[in-house]
């Protein structure tokens, strides 16, 4: 009986140096990709809104998570090896930072869950099944909003008046762009105003355009969506001011490089709300449940100095609708 006694008071002090040390080992910390085609220092808001998104929901980067950023630095053949890394790395989700790495991130892993931050047709582009139920292993945001092309048409007529010739300059392989110029000749339409589109491939190509549109008489530009001219942002603002064209743009980051005016969905924004879909993984969700969301947030900026270089007045009923101003 002593024995038994001592046996089983062996296998209770052994069984609780057993949950000790099970209760002291550290909780796991997740490990998130990023992959963007870009670099850093080209998207600095993007990145600080993602960042903000997490420290929102309790995460603290090196702390309580683990972050692997993956920049392409404008080489987009560099996504495939990329990828690889972060799916050897095995990560718990990869969040990519537009279409392109998207595309590239679908074809490296169909298991580990991935986060669009944005995407113009998550459906079209064969990312998901529909936006309410993705069906596969990525979800995330869409900035589906054609439309907006043509409310920026009308913001070019009231600026200037007399409008009667814009140049439309854009990728015509970036998915979304079609449609955007489909809302952008509808509009034409009714302001009665001639469209002329310029393709862009390569930066090499910005001069050239630029000249085209000056002899093709445009009085203004719209600028539909592109890699060239997000990437190389300064220089065409330059070329604006050089030509003395007043530009449109659908992103914010042109006006912060010295664009004229953007009204669009606000892609930081689209940035921070990507760390819920994050946080919701991370918590046992599967993306193929999480229903993509549409844009909840749009910006209209102005910038006056870019305005004052070109010799143009904003009427003060234009102004007065900007959610920002830069002046």
């Amino acid at each position: 009986m002593k024995k038994k006694i001592i046996g089983f008071a062996l296998c209770a002090t052994l069984l609780a140096l057993c949950s000790s040390a099970e209760a002291q080992q550290p909780a796991k910390i997740p490990r998130v990709g990023f992959q963007s085609t870009t670099s850093p220092s080209n998207v600095p808001a993007r990145l600080e809104a993602f960042r903000q998104g997490l420290r929102e929901l309790g995460y603290v980067e090196g702390k309580n998570i683990v972050i692997e950023y993956r920049w392409a630095e404008g080489k987009a053949e560099r996504l495939s090896a990329l990828l690889d890394e972060l799916v050897r790395l095995k990560v718990d989700v990869i969040v990519t930072s537009g279409p392109t790495p998207t595309r590239a991130a679908k074809e490296a892993t169909v298991t580990i869950p991935i986060v669009m931050t944005w995407d113009y047709d998550p459906v079209g582009n064969g990312f998901v099944s529909s936006l309410a139920r993705p069906g596969g292993n990525i979800t995330g945001l869409s900035t589906l909003a054609p439309e907006i092309s043509g409310k920026q048409l009308e913001l070019l007529k009231e600026i200037v008046p007399k409008l009667s010739r814009v140049a439309v300059l854009g990728t015509s392989t970036v998915p979304g762009n079609a449609d955007a110029l489909r809302a952008t000749e509808l509009a034409a339409e009714t302001l009665k105003v001639q469209l002329q589109y310029l393709e862009i491939r390569d930066r090499k190509d910005l001069e050239t355009l630029c000249q085209a549109a000056r002899k093709g008489r445009a009085d203004a530009v719209l600028a539909l969506a592109s890699r060239v001219l997000v990437s190389d942002r300064t220089q065409v603002a330059n070329l604006a001011v050089k030509s003395r064209l007043p530009v449109i743009y659908g992103e914010s980051e042109h006006v912060e490089a010295g664009g004229l005016m953007t009204y669009g969905v606000s892609i930081t924004d689209l940035f921070r709300r990507a760390a819920t879909y994050v946080d919701k993984i991370l918590k046992g969700a599967k993306p193929a449940d999480l229903p993509v969301e549409q844009p909840k947030t749009f910006e209209f900026i102005i910038n006056l100095k870019a305005a004052k270089q070109i010799g143009l007045t904003i009427p003060p009923n234009v102004l007065v609708r900007a959610d920002r101003v830069i002046r």
